[in-house]
């Protein structure tokens, strides 16, 4: 009983540390904040939206789509004019402007459907940035319910087609510069929702191949005593490192390759089903974005592999780094949650901040920037990213030239005599 005792306690110190016991919290606060986000995806799709109202009838079927509409929503303007409709949504952030036909209540007294039209300003791609539309879309049909009652009540015996959709709607939704006629929120993000899901989960688990394998790596040869001796050797630690960073460097590179002649041909396939012109609305990528798609995950798997070779020196052995492969996962996690569901344009400032320094982020946001023509966010991560590896791979060279970290965690008297046998032959560098 004593020696079943002894192994219970041994077992759990070794289990119960903190590289254990970090991935379940950083776990729980991923799942705490993706639980507000979605609350409050439910209150945003339930609350009274913002949006502007342009009436060119005075017909009494007009009147009765205001009352309804007004009850519904919060107007932020009404009048005859749609460009001063729009800079009055997008002042303040709305989400549609809605314009109701000259013709409006005579085309339903005569038998047709009356046209709204739908001028729909969306400022995010990501999953939850359409969400609001689904608000306005609501307030359509409690419209269409108020004129189908106000025919019924003046005609008992109005067509059953004209009283059950007693309206139709146009759609166009204005993104940045863009202005997509025939296609709604819903619509745009049904062709959207596969490059925000599958661009950041491919390039999450590249990440984690690649820096799973560095990080392993450095603990086998802890493990193996392999890196103790490639340290006795007359070798430079400036080279030890160049040449660790450019054999991940090539393994990266040709996984970047890979991944862009994968996704090439994906998202070829999937345009060509969609019910959206992607080449209609200028939303398919040229050579020279699939080139700074590449660039841009290229060099953060350079700044990944820097970051897991600073990582790995706190191996003790294989078992450790595989903990220690978690940090990397979980900081490329967080940044993939946060691009599917939202908008680096439609997160707070503090948000922005976090994607922005996060240099596994760029790459996944690099896809749906370039479709809407936002270089700026496309360059500038390149270049941070590009700044990040360098001071990486500083800190990586500064590592090996000391020994505080290589050699793990053993008795100092230990290291002095290590030393004493090793300065003999090992070089300055």
């Amino acid at each position: 009983m004593k020696s079943t005792i002894n192994i219970l306690r041994k077992e759990l110190r070794e289990m119960f540390t903190r590289s254990t016991i970090l991935p379940v919290i950083v776990i729980a606060i991923l799942l705490v904040a993706m639980g507000n986000m979605l609350s409050g995806a439910e209150e945003q799709a339930t609350s009274a939206p913002v949006i502007g109202l342009v009436i060119e009838d005075d017909g009494i079927l007009a009147y009765v789509a205001f009352d309804t509409i007004f009850d519904h929503s919060v107007l932020v303007y009404n009048g005859t004019d749609v460009e001063e409709g729009l800079s009055a949504v997008t002042e303040y952030d709305g989400t549609a402007l809605l314009r109701i036909s000259s013709s409006f209540t005579g085309d339903i007294l005569s038998g047709s459907p009356g046209m709204i039209s739908i001028y729909w300003v969306m400022r995010g791609a990501g999953l939850m940035d359409s969400i609001s539309s689904s608000a306005v879309n609501a307030v359509l049909w409690h419209v269409d319910r108020a004129i189908s009652l106000h025919l019924i009540e003046m005609n008992a015996s109005v067509d059953a087609g004209l009283a059950l959709a007693p309206t139709i709607r146009s759609d166009m939704t204005i993104f940045g510069d863009k202005e997509m006629d025939g296609v709604s929120p819903g619509e745009l993000s049904v062709v959207l929702s596969a490059q925000s899901f599958m661009v950041p989960v491919v390039i999450m688990m590249l990440i984690m191949a690649a820096g799973g394998t560095v990080i392993s790596s450095m603990g086998m040869e802890k493990e193996n005593k392999t890196l103790e001796t490639l340290l006795t050797l007359p070798v430079r630690r400036s080279s030890i490192v160049t040449g660790k960073l450019v054999a991940g460097a090539l393994i990266g590179l040709v996984m970047a390759a890979i991944y862009m002649v994968g996704f090439n041909y994906y998202m070829s396939a999937f345009s060509g089903s969609s019910a959206i012109d992607l080449e209609e609305f200028d939303l398919v990528l040229s050579p020279i974005d699939y080139v700074l798609v590449g660039l841009s995950l290229f060099i953060t798997l350079i700044a990944a592999l820097s970051m897991c070779m600073v990582v790995g020196t706190f191996a003790r052995n294989y078992k450790s780094a595989q903990t220690l492969t978690m940090s990397i996962t979980f900081l490329a996690m967080v940044p993939m949650f946060i691009v599917i569901f939202k908008d680096f344009s439609t997160l707070p400032l503090a948000g922005q901040i976090v994607l922005f320094a996060i240099p596994f982020s760029h790459p996944m946001m690099a896809m749906r920037a370039l479709m809407f023509d936002d270089y700026g966010l496309v360059l500038g991560g390149i270049g941070y990213v590009t700044v990040f590896a360098i001071v990486m791979i500083g800190i990586t060279v500064w590592i090996f030239r000391t020994d505080r970290l290589l050699v793990g965690r053993i008795d100092r008297k230990a290291l002095s005599r290590r030393w004493d046998l090793t300065s003999m032959i090992r070089p300055k560098g």
